[in-house]
């Protein structure tokens, strides 16, 4: 199972990635009782009997996971929403691309961390391939939205380690912006914060 949530949003990302898309959409909203997240595509998409078969645990897409080890399967998706009183809806169209979203209760007990935003999102930007990505994070009623293309320009690229650090320096500035979380999600990330500061970064 995902350790946080920021991993379990990275995975189906990825995903949108490796579908040949070219433009992908990434939603994150919190408010405080729900948090959702929408990933949209204009990738190879799905026909009705691959799309089908998705939620299938025994259907894995020949060849889908080529450059990971291992990949966030949507059955075992569906299951961790499920357990959180979430939910989970797919559509997609051969050739058009795909739509994913879902949820989970943000004062749920068995909600996993919020986890690394910023880590996760720089991974995704910093993803091999050409393809523009749009980020957009909301909570308490605030938000941001960043792309790709805008964030490599405004820190010079995202291949040198300065192109990097400044760009997860930007990032960290939007989401210290952002209303603190409520629920479980906010509790987990008040203890990541801690141990952040910790020695050795260890989380208490």
């Amino acid at each position: 199972m995902h350790a946080t949530i920021a991993d379990v949003i990275a995975d189906t990302a990825q995903n949108s990635i490796e579908a040949g898309a070219r433009n992908i959409a990434l939603s994150l909203r919190e408010d405080g009782e729900t948090i959702s997240v929408s990933i949209k595509d204009d990738g190879k998409g799905m026909d009705a009997d691959t799309l089908g078969r998705a939620f299938n645990p025994f259907y894995s897409e020949p060849g889908k996971h080529d450059k990971r080890r291992v990949g966030l399967g949507l059955p075992i998706l569906k299951q961790l929403c499920e357990s959180t009183d979430g939910a989970v809806s797919l559509s997609s169209e051969k050739g058009r691309g795909t739509t994913l979203e879902y949820s989970f209760s943000a004062r749920h007990i068995d909600l996993p961390p919020m986890g690394d935003l910023v880590e996760m999102a720089l991974m995704l930007f910093n993803y091999p391939g050409d393809f523009e990505l749009v980020f957009s994070h909301e909570r308490g009623g605030d938000s941001y939205e960043i792309s790709r293309s805008e964030l490599s320009d405004a820190v010079g690229g995202l291949e040198s380690v300065e192109g990097l650090t400044l760009a997860k320096e930007f990032l960290q500035s939007q989401e210290d912006a952002l209303p603190p979380a409520s629920g479980v999600a906010g509790i987990s990330q008040e203890k990541h914060a801690e141990g952040s500061d910790a020695p050795g970064g260890e989380v208490a």
